[in-house]
């Protein structure tokens, strides 16, 4: 008689605890359920995918109630033990349930159920041993001798591709010339690599300084103006890696970096490259998955969700633009990937390299107190000089289209010289609101505490926060005027007054609603990248990592918005914004200039930031966080609550301040805790539902989540499934 055990399956369900099964009742072998295997499971009316956690001899459910596991679906576990240890800390950082953790780390299509080798495609390769005479036909010939220069196979799409038929690789398999058999498509490398480039002193340093430490894990901070040649550093340490047989993992923040960062790494390195990221199908996702994590990728370009990919030979990680907010995920597990993956780089003992010109204050200050490695190239690429920059004051000025006359000149001046100019306005459609001019009845989101949006193309009111679209109405619905303005304005209505002042300049706009698809964006940086003189009218898409060698004006419209806010991020990443977009203004031999227009033209912070540098605004903000204690001095939770009913949400937020009171009351060795709040999110209402907040805020990393733990556990257990609840750890979004 089999020995009793159950099986112990993380479910991606939010609950914090592991679920126990019988066997199948056809594998009786306990050493058959290792950990890191799917199983389907009955769970309640649901069928669901779970993940082997282990076994165990004991459980706390009776016998008669629990279920034996419908199937087992892996041989073999497709988590490895090293990503279940990384999950595994990622779910008790982060205080979120394994299962739901161990979910994210897998392709959709494996999540569902779908077995590893379900996107293989129909591969063929000469016939060992093959007959001793030739096909018979010219064309079959030719295409036996053409598959002699795959021996280990090729993709039945690349044979159809080279121009032969379905009909003549099925003649050759029929007579035996040919074996039909399945692989995952292969990937090919760029036999023909561009030479590296000469680095400066400043790179050269970089380069050796990091290599030094390419056999342990070494954090570093690659902090280098725009244009002073990053990327050409993370190359050639690409190269050093790949020389030692190690893979490499590059996370970008947006999708929109991915085919520049392709084409440039694709160009340079003689090496298998795969990508992944949200632009994918759920067949390409686990394509790009499996050449990772069966080592037939050697490089592999991601964003925020790469970072859980598995690869077996894995030596270094380099994030490009490290400071980005999109490296954090902002619902359900809200995980930093940037601080994952210095964690795994730390777990795998190899090199990560944090690169950004502007880097967030937290990798700032790890850097000036040693912990980690610092580099700086502060010199741009070919001896480029930096852009001349200009505060120009908005006060008793008048404005033509929301510009200035000084800069509506210098614009018309730059397109003169047949040069290209960026306007970098961060609100897209055409104005922030529409109101009526007769009463002053602002158009409202009915489900947010926020104006609508007006959109002219097509026209409509869209609110950016819950997507809730409506028609715009034909009078005010409060007094029946039809003196219906929009107020201010953003990318649409700027797009069309440029129209109107370079009316024979191509104007091209920029922004979330232009480019819904990767190909659009891929076209509109081609013509770009042309060099003809256009205006770019755009958002932040524009001011991320691209290269625009013909811009040799940028114009700031409103450099106001981060400069008064209740965030105490708010100034970094102004200033973060600020400086990227700035640095799209002139390369090589084509010097540029900025104007940033602005309200508050003394504003100190903002004067010290183009007079003296990112670096230097970025001390004085840390020497104001230290003296106030707040984070990278400190360290911060937010525990959230949102209902449809106000007063849920705000009962229970002060029975979890109650319950953490009471719990530091009864361990007060083990944390000192400051609790701010609860008080309403600075948007209260947001998709028809209330939301509150509650502080955590501590000087021991330890004894914050000791707190945490504890009342997540409880949150758990006491609040009712009407009310919504997270927990962020370390957040950046305050709203």
């Amino acid at each position: 008689m089999t020995p009793f055990y159950v099986v112990q399956i993380a479910l991606p369900v939010p609950l914090r605890r592991l679920f126990d099964y019988l066997p199948c009742p056809t594998i009786s072998d306990r050493n058959t359920y290792q950990p890191g295997c799917r199983v389907a499971v009955k769970f309640g009316n649901r069928q669901m995918v779970g993940i082997v956690i282990g076994t165990s001899d004991s459980t706390d459910v009776p016998r008669d109630k629990l279920k034996p596991l419908e199937q087992l679906l892996d041989s073999a576990p497709i988590l490895e033990a090293e990503q279940l240890k990384l999950c595994q800390w990622l779910s008790r950082y982060y205080h979120h349930p394994l299962g739901e953790v161990l979910d994210l780390a897998l392709p959709v299509l494996l999540r569902k159920g779908e077995a590893l080798n379900s996107i293989d495609t129909p591969c063929w390769k000469p016939a060992i041993p093959s007959p001793d005479t030739a096909p018979k036909g010219s064309k079959r010939q030719e295409l036996w001798q053409w598959l002699q220069q795959y021996p280990d196979g090729i993709a039945h799409q690349q044979v159809t591709a080279a121009g032969f038929s379905k009909a003549q690789i099925t003649a050759l398999q029929d007579n035996g010339y040919v074996t039909a058999f399945q692989q995952l498509e292969p990937l090919y490398a760029n036999q023909q690599p561009q030479a590296p480039l000469q680095l400066n002193n400043e790179q050269h340093t970089a380069v050796t300084g990091i290599a030094e430490h390419i056999d342990h894990f070494y954090c570093a901070l690659l902090e280098g103006i725009t244009g002073s040649g990053k990327t050409e550093v993370y190359l050639q340490l690409i190269e050093k890696a790949l020389q030692q047989g190690k893979q490499v993992l590059v996370l970008v923040p947006e999708i929109g970096l991915t085919p520049q960062t392709i084409r440039r790494f694709y160009a340079r390195l003689n090496t298998t490259i795969t990508v992944l990221h949200s632009g994918l199908n759920d067949k390409e996702r686990l394509i790009a998955w499996r050449h990772a994590k069966e080592g037939t990728a050697r490089l592999l370009i991601g964003t925020r969700s790469a970072i859980f990919t598995p690869m077996p030979d894995l030596g270094m990680i380099i994030i490009d633009e490290e400071h980005d907010a999109s490296f954090k995920q902002q619902d359900n597990l809200r995980y930093s990937a940037r601080d994952f993956a210095i964690r795994r780089a730390q777990q795998k003992n190899i090199p990560i390299v944090l690169g950004s010109a502007t880097p967030c204050l937290e990798t700032l200050s790890n850097a000036l107190h040693k912990k980690f490695g610092h580099f700086k190239l502060q010199t741009r690429a070919g001896n480029a000089k930096p852009p001349a920059i200009k505060l120009h004051g908005l006060l008793h000025q008048p404005l033509e289209s929301g510009l200035a006359i000084p800069v509506i000149q210098r614009i018309q001046h730059h397109l003169d010289l047949k040069q290209q100019v960026l306007i970098f306005i961060n609100r897209r459609g055409y104005a922030p609101s529409l109101m009526c001019s007769d009463c002053g009845w602002v158009a409202e989101c009915s489900s947010c505490d926020a104006a609508m949006t007006l959109h002219q193309y097509p026209a409509h009111l869209h609110c950016h926060h819950c997507d809730h679209q409506q028609a715009i109405p034909p009078m005010c619905p409060k007094c029946h005027s039809k003196k219906m303005e929009p107020l201010g304005q953003g990318t649409e209505r700027l797009e069309d007054n440029l129209k109107q002042l370079f009316s024979t300049t191509d104007i091209k706009r920029i922004d979330r609603d232009t480019v819904r698809h990767k190909q659009a964006f891929d076209q509109l940086l081609d013509d770009i990248h042309k060099g003809e003189p256009c205006i770019l009218v755009g958002t932040q898409m524009l001011a991320k990592g691209h290269h625009f060698p013909n811009v040799t004006l940028v114009v700031i419209v409103d450099a106001d918005s981060g400069l008064f806010s209740a965030d105490f991020r708010a100034m970094e990443r102004s200033a973060q914004l600020i400086d990227q977009v700035t640095g799209r203004a002139g390369r090589a031999e084509k010097s540029g200039e900025v104007w940033i227009q602005t309200y508050f033209p003394d504003h100190p912070q903002l004067n010290l930031l183009i007079q003296s540098g990112y670096s230097e605004l970025a001390r004085t903000l840390l020497k104001e966080r230290r003296d106030i204690q707040l984070p990278p001095y400190s360290f911060m939770a937010l525990l959230r609550t949102e209902s449809q009913d106000k007063q849920l949400a705000e009962h229970y937020q002060q029975q979890a301040r109650e319950f953490i009171q009471r719990w530091l009351q009864q361990f007060p060795q083990k944390a000192a805790i400051n609790l701010v709040g609860p008080f309403p999110a600075p948007m209260e209402r947001r998709a028809g539902r209330f939301r509150q907040q509650l502080q955590l805020i501590s000087d021991e990393r330890t004894s914050l989540h000791n707190v945490l733990e504890a009342l997540a556990h409880y949150l758990e257990a006491n609040i009712p499934a009407k009310v919504k609840w997270n927990l962020d750890i370390d957040p950046l979004d305050m709203m």
